[in-house]
């Protein structure tokens, strides 16, 4: 057996899946998930996929053959999902010494040198899938293979098996399911490559991975494609990055080397007036300088979003931006709100109707130890408002997200906030949503 061995854990049809384990009596039967603000649909069982459902379409427009065909429809319930995540992810510690979360339902084990410790790595497999099953009742599948690249591979040839477990532990092995993939549903060819490379000839994997270095290089991106082609070859090129887990409504590509931190939302219904969106600004400020805190980061840009309706007709843009810079990269709520609301300023306009907005926070850098500017004798904050902030976020986590905000925020159901007439309880995040037992 190969000595450098990697897995690829993927939950099944991850939304879904949440919202069963609290659901039961809808196993086995059709399930759809919307995505913010009811909008279309992101999660699908596979009940509804064989109805014919796909993925991104608008619920306003399948409404009615989802409820002919008698579909359960949840809205999106993020905090659930995240939380749910972080205990999938928590199992998987247990299986290996290194977890790096790629997504919300899906993470890389490292399974170097596992073979000291479970010889046989295939039952191995089917055990972590087993225990996480009994811990969290979620459904997944897992790829094992010599590369990343190779153990995504075998992932998504588990789903299409019996047994969810696939493992790809020789030559022969990783040949036969090479030839089994399409070029395009390789890891990290796009859409764009995808059909650049059956122009060339090149329709599965085992055809991109039998040409020369040199020709995929050529045709992949250089040194990027170089990295693929070893993979595919069994040679490991992609870095390792053991992370902490994301445990939030939206997800974000965890560990080092991230670039930016968001919060966008769409209405409700369209607002116009400039108190609301402040409100919604404020909020979103609030919640991206959460994020920088919790994962030790400050940030010199603020970057804020205002959208319309992207179908109206009109040449002007649906999204408007404006950037404000920070003298100072900060994780500080009040001076990214204030910055925050600058931006709002710039970009509203009276009589026109948004649909969504969002804040953008980037230019990161540890925090405590940015570059101080030549030109300004502004000082780092003071201890004790670095202070205000640990309190603020432990009364926050202790006694719930909005205990204490700035008076610019919003409490728990803003006017403004998204729709969500199917969301179910925060069953594992809030107290007053607990099961009860009658």
């Amino acid at each position: 057996m190969t000595l450098t061995m990697y897995a690829l854990v993927d939950c099944n049809n991850f939304y879904v899946s949440c919202e069963r384990v609290f659901a039961p009596q809808w196993q086995g039967r059709p399930v759809v998930v919307l995505s913010n603000n009811d909008g279309c649909l992101i999660s699908r069982s596979d009940e509804a996929k064989v109805l014919g459902f796909k993925m991104g379409e608008p619920y306003h427009q399948v409404r009615p053959l989802l409820e002919l065909s008698q579909v359960k429809v949840f809205s999106s319930n993020y905090a659930l999902y995240g939380d749910m995540s972080r205990r999938v992810v928590q199992v998987l510690s247990e299986f290996a010494a290194g977890v790096e979360v790629y997504s919300i339902d899906e993470a890389f084990l490292d399974f170097r040198g596992m073979n000291w410790l479970a010889p046989d790595l295939q039952r191995y497999g089917e055990q972590l899938r087993e225990r996480v099953w009994r811990a969290t009742g979620i459904p997944t599948c897992v790829g094992i293979a010599p590369t990343k690249t190779l153990a995504k591979l075998a992932n998504r040839l588990a789903r299409k098996q019996l047994n969810p477990v696939k493992m790809l532990n020789s030559k022969a092995e990783c040949q036969a399911a090479l030839a089994q993939t399409l070029v395009g549903d390789v890891w990290g060819i796009g859409r764009r490559y995808a059909r650049k490379l059956r122009e060339q000839g090149i329709m599965t994997a085992a055809d991109l991975a039998a040409q020369p270095e040199s020709w995929v290089r050529r045709y992949l991106g250089g040194v990027v494609g170089g990295r693929l082609w070893r993979e595919l070859h069994g040679q490991p090129c992609l870095e390792w990055n053991p992370s902490e887990h994301e445990d939030d409504d939206e997800h974000l590509t965890p560990g080092i080397g991230r670039h930016s931190v968001t919060h966008t939302r769409s209405f409700g219904c369209p607002q116009q007036e400039l108190a609301a969106l402040s409100e919604a600004v404020a909020t979103f400020a609030a919640r991206t300088a959460e994020k920088l805190r919790r994962h030790g980061l400050a940030a010199h840009l603020v970057t804020v979003l205002l959208g319309t309706d992207r179908y109206a007709p009109g040449i002007e843009p649906a999204t408007r931006t404006a950037v404000v810079h920070l003298p100072i990269a900060t994780h500080d709520t009040p001076l990214l709100t204030q910055a925050a609301l600058r931006g709002l300023r710039q970009l509203h306009r009276p009589g026109v109707a948004y649909h969504r907005a969002g804040v953008l926070l980037s230019g990161l850098e540890t925090a405590g130890q940015g570059q101080l500017d030549l030109f300004t004798s502004l000082a780092p904050l003071p201890p004790a408002r670095l202070q205000l902030m640990t309190v603020l976020d432990r009364l926050n986590n202790q006694f719930g997200r909005h205990t204490v905000r700035l008076a610019a925020a919003a409490g728990p159901n803003p006017g403004w906030a998204g729709r969500r007439a199917y969301q179910s309880p925060a069953y594992t995040t809030d107290w007053e949503n607990l099961w009860q037992l009658k």
